[in-house]
């Protein structure tokens, strides 16, 4: 198979990165400026401190998928670090709107997005011909 039909199979990936990267853009914009600093959301209760270094990690993971997706076969390490930390948020802001007191349930479309996004680019990486090594452990080059 030729570089540009591998490349195909890579794009709906190279895609839905981008889409989780706009994701995370808007998350981060509401968390520094709706529910950090203008504490216009305020059910659960945060320091605006947290909520502004939380909102600055996602404008960091948006930066890094927008710019993976444009060579999504080098940054593959990439996509399986983001299907990590997606499975920890969903694990985490589930068992808070299980298991913690008058922790509000408005968070549930964060989980079902981030969870679209999660099994998406899995399938994708996988259907482009990624194995699970070049998701999850990075590929160390000899010089």
């Amino acid at each position: 198979m030729d570089y540009n039909a591998k490349a195909k199979l890579l794009k709906p990936l190279a895609t839905t990165f981008v889409i989780g990267g706009i994701w995370d853009t808007i998350a981060g914009i509401l968390y520094i400026f709706v529910i950090g600093t203008g504490r216009s959301i305020d059910n659960p209760p945060m320091d605006p401190f947290y909520a502004i270094f939380l909102g600055s990690f996602f404008l960091c993971f948006a930066y890094l998928q927008i710019l993976s997706s444009f060579n999504i076969k080098r940054y593959a390490f990439n996509v399986g670090c983001l299907i990590f930390g997606r499975l920890f948020y969903i694990i985490v802001l589930s068992a808070f709107m299980l298991f913690v007191k008058d922790f509000p349930n408005t968070f549930w479309f964060t989980v079902v997005i981030d969870l679209t996004l999660t099994i998406l680019n899995t399938t994708f990486a996988l259907h482009g011909g990624l194995g699970v090594r070049d998701i999850f452990l990075p590929n160390i080059q000899k010089a």
